[in-house]
């Protein structure tokens, strides 16, 4: 089993959680219980992922692995902001925006 295989399945298993995530986000309408500093993090991690194959040159179809989560995650924190917003309105406080 070659390495880029293996990434693939890595990428493959982390993006399997991200539609429950966003179905939550979705039906929940409410802030609470998500860290946009994770997200964030997640996000960041997804960005650097994706450099690390343009810069080493390495472009293979582990990419659209990559693409797809990030598109995932930029939905999720979309929706912690929608969320919130309904938070804010129905006087909700989280830890997040406290």
């Amino acid at each position: 089993m070659n390495a880029s295989i293996l990434e693939a399945m890595m990428v493959i298993c982390f993006g399997v959680s991200w539609p429950v995530s966003i179905l939550k986000s979705l039906k929940a309408k409410t802030a609470k219980g998500k860290s946009i500093f994770f997200l964030c993090l997640i996000f960041i991690g997804y960005i650097c992922g994706l450099a690390s194959k343009v810069v080493s040159k390495n472009i293979t179809y582990v990419v659209i692995f990559y693409a797809i989560n990030l598109v995932m995650v930029s939905i999720d924190i979309a929706l912690y902001f929608r969320n919130l917003h309904y938070d804010r309105e129905n006087g909700v406080t989280t830890a997040d925006n406290a």
